[in-house]
């Protein structure tokens, strides 16, 4: 257990390498971080790395655990290991095990609001709108007993729809998506079509869905804008709850997406719709 000082405001620990269900000889992890007082519900950090890289230590969500939200940030297999839906199976079973194992973390995992950036801003989206779907579901750890479900989603520059995803792509988009797709889904979306939808949130978006926050940048050259565009349309046709904040002139990633800016909308959308008082 590591304590430690965020830079913004509180004090909080850090419980690492908890292993939250094994797959074989494959043991899955999370890093938890807990803040001394906590005012929020807890928050499901998915890292991105195009599904086949990228790590649970990429957890940029520090200033909302100094404001009192505790965190996980999750493993799950990556395309070079499990083809889809393997990875989203994964995080469904930390969500499943953080809600088991809160009392023993003393964390709140009553509500859960998932989140994640690029790739893992697209596995976010998708594990929080397909709650009780049996082919994304699946049966992976030990607490199958609890609900996957959860309360609110945070994407970050994600994916919302491979069906559409290269006819939008900048060539060096492209460049990156068109082998992480066969990587992910075992071929290209034409030729998986089936595989595809099922890995595209904007088919599983219904009135019932969490209330959904995204940031995209207007000039990302390898996820377009306008993915995140088809999931707030989607939200918006639903009748569900969906906020989006353009960050004018940033690309794919990048500092601002978390400065104190970007914090402040991350913060308001929190405490609009969950229990707990944002600050700032």
């Amino acid at each position: 257990m590591i304590f430690a000082r965020s830079s913004y405001s509180g004090e909080f620990r850090k419980v690492e390498d908890v292993e939250f269900a094994k797959i074989g000889s494959h043991s899955l992890k999370l890093d938890l971080y807990v803040p001394s007082k906590q005012v929020g519900p807890l928050m499901v950090w998915v890292h991105g790395g195009a599904w086949r890289s990228g790590s649970k230590n990429e957890m940029p969500l520090t200033r909302c655990v100094a404001e009192g939200y505790p965190a996980a940030s999750v493993e799950y297999r990556l395309s070079t290991e499990a083809k889809f839906p393997a990875q989203v199976h994964d995080i469904k079973a930390a969500i499943r095990f953080l809600r088991a194992r809160s009392g023993d973390y003393k964390i709140d995992a009553e509500k859960i609001i998932i989140a994640g950036a690029s790739a893992g801003g697209h596995l976010a989206a998708l594990a929080g709108v397909s709650n009780g779907e049996s082919e994304l579901e699946g049966t992976v750890g030990d607490h199958l007993d609890q609900s996957s479900a959860v309360q609110g989603i945070i994407s970050y520059f994600g994916a919302s729809d491979l069906t559409t995803i290269l006819e939008q792509s900048t060539p060096h988009g492209l460049n990156v998506r068109v082998p992480a797709l066969d990587l992910l889904l075992g071929g290209q979306p034409k030729d998986v079509p089936g595989l595809a939808r099922l890995a595209s949130p904007v088919f599983h978006v219904d009135k019932n869905d969490p209330p959904l926050l995204l940031f995209h940048g207007d000039r990302d050259p390898q996820m377009p804008i306008n993915q995140a565009h088809q999931l707030m349309g989607a939200y918006q046709k639903a009748g569900a709850k969906a906020y989006f904040e353009v960050v004018y002139g940033a690309g794919h990633g990048g500092g601002e997406f978390y400065d104190e800016s970007r914090q402040r909308v991350l913060l308001k959308f929190l405490e609009d719709n969950f229990a707990g008082k944002a600050k700032g």
